[in-house]
């Protein structure tokens, strides 16, 4: 019997996960960013995003680029007698070398995309103190110009290429901005339990939310919390002093009481 419950105990006493605790620090961390940026001029801030942003889309462009390094020699540059292309086929030619260059050409383009997508956006919502679909068309379109005229994809006419290409980036952002809104709205009743979830995470016992939800511990109850309830639903008594002592500790809880 003392073997059992052995294994049974050995769980609720086992050292919390460092995979979890890596991510709550790295979303720690994330959060300390996001809120140095919003203290910052906007552009300041604008120029930080899109450093950031280029940074990143070149390093994924640099990567597709080595992948796809063999496509390069698949578009060559075009002969000397193929000036006589019509300016279809030139088009066309363009747009393959586009998207098949090596890593370097790869890796200026999806910087320009990601890096300009970037910083519109920043502008935008700092502006108009909202991202909607309308702010993510007007960046994507800034992106897909700029994207046109730095690779050089199109006929030779580059003003108008430019606005037909910031045209459809807008036009495809705007589609993906409507369906990412439909499909990715959490479902109803977890809106009642972020604050909770946030909590958890940070004391690295996300694995408790579902004690949470099937116990109905809600934000609105946060401040009500006694060892007794959170014993009710099945939470070990290490989680429940330090789930107990951060409401304790906490401003916010502490005048909701009082209130």
């Amino acid at each position: 019997m003392e073997g059992r419950q052995g294994l049974v105990l050995a769980p609720a006493g086992s050292p919390p996960n460092p995979i979890a605790q890596v991510q709550a620090r790295f979303k720690e961390l994330e959060g300390g960013f996001r809120a140095w940026l919003a203290r910052q001029s906007m552009p300041v801030e604008a120029a930080v995003v899109t450093a950031t942003s280029a940074a990143q889309g070149a390093a994924i462009g640099g990567l597709m680029g080595t992948l796809t390094s063999d496509l390069t020699s698949a578009f060559p540059a075009p002969p000397p007698q193929a000036a006589g292309l019509s300016p279809q086929a030139m088009s066309s030619l363009k747009q393959a070398q586009a998207f098949a260059g090596g890593p370097l050409v790869q890796a200026r383009n999806f910087a320009v995309m990601t890096g300009v997508n970037a910083g519109i956006s920043c502008v935008m919502k700092r502006i108009r103190g909202v991202e909607d679909v309308q702010s993510s068309m007007v960046a994507a379109f800034g992106s897909g110009a700029l994207f046109s005229l730095v690779s050089g994809m199109g006929g030779p006419n580059q003003a108008a290429n430019a606005v037909t290409s910031g045209l459809f980036f807008a036009v495809v952002q705007g589609g993906l901005f409507k369906l990412g809104q439909k499909f990715s709205q959490p479902p109803a009743e977890d809106v009642y339990y972020s604050r909770a979830r946030s909590m958890l995470t940070s004391l690295g016992l996300q694995n408790y939310e579902k004690n949470f939800k099937k116990g109905l511990l809600t934000d609105s109850t946060l401040p009500l919390l006694t060892d007794s309830a959170l014993r009710d639903v099945k939470i070990p008594p290490g989680p429940r002093l330090l789930i107990l002592d951060h409401i304790d500790r906490n401003p916010e809880f502490v005048r909701k009481v009082k209130s």
